[in-house]
């Protein structure tokens, strides 16, 4: 029985090679791997004669934003052949069909070129680690099912598989559908973004908060469009977000009135244009610093010594601050020390404005206001000596880069010392009184 059964399988694998032979040997055999072969002869030598002239090919200047266009030129020549390949053998398929009706062979090879090239693609271009595990273990499985003629079959049994949530179907096929191009989409929201960002913020003929407004606004708008374009993928009708649109007005109500409150803060500020990137903030706790970074929900200063320090929006609304660099960057600052009772005051008053003046960063001199001159003067008379105030003008914040009162600090005390000016020390009178 056994032997009988060996014999069955021989004569029908004798009758299958008898086949696949006899259709080699066929003209539709002759045709397709000929067209094969001269498909992948025409795209080596296309590939060596393009890539020798991209190699030598002058590249326009471009922004920054769009990255080194020499090196993806040069990435784009590595994939020439993969390229070029597709072309021909999507050409040569149809012309096998007009002659024999017949283009399996062809079709294959056309298939196994397309996942090389997707290979190619991703090994040079995509670095999220999330596209190219998504690119490798689903992109290229469905690359090849279409190859063998069964994506349909297995896309009918996918769907087959499904749930109902009243009047929304969900099914495997669209969950999985969903999970695949959901992915691909937020990827490419996020290189929008990052890129339109950049567009924006590089336009010279805007202001800072003008740019920052039109990022922001560009940014809601992108991702309300890839929220919308997700759920006509996953099939559920936009009818549903009126449902949706009262489940978050009443989270709105709750939980999320928060940060709904930094959100609409922040259009607030963007719109009324009360602070901006580049500003010297001081809030009413007495923490300050630089505005480096704002978003919807927070901004960022940045401290002298290095910290950052998150504020929420609603803090710029409900609270009150101190904006230093906001409309002017000139700002006015004193110093405060005292000399003893026999001091020369009008000539050391000479001697401390001249030094003062003397320092790069203090305002002084021609084309500045008499009122932003250096000045001192006696501010009171104290207990142990004259209390001497002194005012200064200059850009920018006294601290960080800018040591301008330390300086200043020094500069006076080796005047003082130079010209035998005391800084008198705390004086006290005891008197002793007998029984």
């Amino acid at each position: 029985m056994k032997t009988g059964l060996m014999e069955n399988y021989s004569a029908q694998l004798t009758e299958y090679m008898n086949k696949a032979w006899a259709w080699l040997i066929s003209p539709a055999g002759y045709l397709q791997f000929g067209l094969i072969l001269a498909s992948f002869v025409l795209a080596y030598f296309l590939a060596k004669i393009i890539g020798r002239r991209m190699v030598n090919l002058t590249l326009p200047k471009v922004p920054a934003f769009f990255g080194d266009l020499t090196g993806i030129v040069a990435k784009i020549r590595e994939l020439l052949f993969q390229i070029i390949s597709v072309l021909l053998l999507s050409g040569a398929v149809e012309i096998c069909r007009a002659a024999t009706g017949q283009s399996h062979i062809v079709r294959l090879m056309l298939g196994v070129s397309v996942i090389l090239l997707i290979y190619g693609v991703i090994k040079r271009f995509i670095k999220t680690k999330m596209i190219v595990f998504l690119a490798k273990w689903i992109g290229i499985p469905v690359a090849i099912l279409q190859i063998f003629g069964v994506l349909d079959e297995v896309t009918q049994w996918l769907d087959s598989i499904d749930v109902d949530l009243g009047s929304i179907r969900l099914s495997l096929y669209a969950l999985v559908r969903a999970l695949i191009f959901g992915s691909i989409l937020f990827w490419l929201g996020r290189l929008s973004n990052d890129t339109g960002k950049k567009v924006i913020r590089g336009r010279p003929d805007l202001d800072t908060r003008t740019r920052e407004l039109a990022s922001k606004l560009f940014e809601i708008g992108l991702f309300v469009v890839i929220f919308i374009l997700l759920l006509q993928i996953i099939g559920i009708p936009l009818t549903a977000l009126a449902v949706f649109g009262g489940a978050v007005g009443v989270g709105l109500g709750f939980g999320l009135q928060s940060i709904a409150s930094n959100f609409i803060s922040g259009i607030i500020i963007l719109l009324d244009k009360s602070i901006t990137i580049g500003d010297y903030i001081e809030l009413e706790d007495g923490r300050g610093g630089v505005i480096r970074e704002m978003s919807m929900r927070s901004a960022t200063l940045e401290t002298y010594d290095g910290k950052d320090i998150m504020v929420p929006n609603e803090t710029f609304i409900t609270s009150s601050f101190t904006n230093w660099t906001h409309h002017d960057p000139e700002q006015r600052y004193d110093i405060r020390f005292q000399v003893a009772y026999s001091t020369d005051i009008p000539a050391m008053i000479d001697i401390i404005r001249e030094i003062v003046s003397s320092h790069p960063q203090v305002l002084s001199g021609e084309g500045v206001p008499k009122e932003q001159w250096p000045d001192a003067e006696i501010e009171s008379f104290g207990d142990s000596g004259i209390d001497i105030l002194v005012e200064f003008w200059m850009k920018g914040i006294d601290d960080g880069a800018n040591r301008v009162g330390a300086d200043l600090n020094l500069m006076i005390w080796m005047a003082l010392k130079q010209h035998n000016i005391e800084i008198p020390f705390p004086q006290r009178e005891v008197r002793m009184l007998n029984d």
